[in-house]
């Protein structure tokens, strides 16, 4: 069984009784729902989430562990953990283990946690991964208006002071190692302006992860959230650090892009 792959001494939690019980909670109730679309199920999942508390940093300790914390959220471990919950109902099971099992095969490098390094901490980096190993699909070069960018992706190692981890040399070499792969990085997104095209919000489907592009040198993606519809018009679900909470934003994505310069 894949709960009995986690070694719980090296799982970090928030709260482990609040934790693994929330986690229970939304298993079942997601499992109940007769669907065959995932997308359906994430959407469902994200919204037990509405008013958790926005909080940055939580991953980071001095010693990298499989951290769960349910109670407090970015845009990162907000989709991190909406996904390896609907990834477990749809392999038909309902144990936080499993949930557990299933949050590092995400966010870990090839699904094992080793150390700092292995961690996707690259949203690019995340997706390559996770899709290569069949844990989501990119759907994005599938949509219409779809345009491709060229970037290197060195944001970390270039702003090293603000991230401790990398004041060890180890660790800093192997994140230059990584970002190597990531040399002028050709990926696909949809431009700002066309958000808001008919064929595109068609192809759009509640519960579709969205990662959104930036103009921020050295980085590919500056913030995260789950595709949900308000009176047919596409809204984020995410973890807002505006609002301090996770949050439908009143603004149309359309609108909420356009607002923002650093937004591609």
């Amino acid at each position: 069984f894949c709960s009995l792959a986690i070694s719980l001494d090296k799982v970090r939690f928030h709260n482990e009784a609040t934790d693994t019980t929330k986690i229970s909670k939304i298993l079942i109730e997601a499992s109940e729902i007769r669907t065959d679309k995932p997308q359906e199920r994430v959407d469902f999942i994200a919204r037990q989430f509405l008013g958790t508390p926005y909080v940055a940093h939580t991953l980071e300790d001095s010693i990298e562990m499989l951290t769960i914390n349910l109670d407090e959220l970015d845009c990162t471990t907000f989709v991190e953990t909406v996904i390896a919950l609907a990834y477990t109902i749809g392999e038909y099971r309902t144990s936080w283990r499993d949930y557990v099992y299933n949050l590092e095969r995400i966010r870990y490098r090839d699904g094992a946690k080793t150390n700092y390094a292995s961690r996707l901490h690259y949203i690019c980096d995340w997706v390559i991964n996770n899709t290569h190993r069949g844990m989501f699909i990119d759907a994005t070069p599938r949509l219409p208006k779809c345009d491709y960018a060229i970037k290197s992706i060195d944001f970390m190692s270039k702003h090293r002071d603000s991230y401790p981890a990398l004041s060890d040399s180890a660790t800093f070499a192997a994140i230059k190692q990584i970002e190597i792969g990531y040399r002028n990085h050709r990926f696909p997104y949809i431009k700002k302006e066309d958000i808001k095209n008919k064929e595109v919000i068609n192809a759009l489907r509640p519960g579709d992860i969205v990662a959104l592009t930036t103009n921020v040198k050295g980085l590919d993606v500056s913030h995260l959230g789950i595709i949900t519809f308000v009176d047919g018009v596409p809204h984020l679900l995410h973890a807002s650090m505006k609002a301090g909470e996770v949050i439908i934003d009143p603004l149309p994505l359309g609108e909420y892009l356009r607002r923002s310069r650093s937004l591609t």
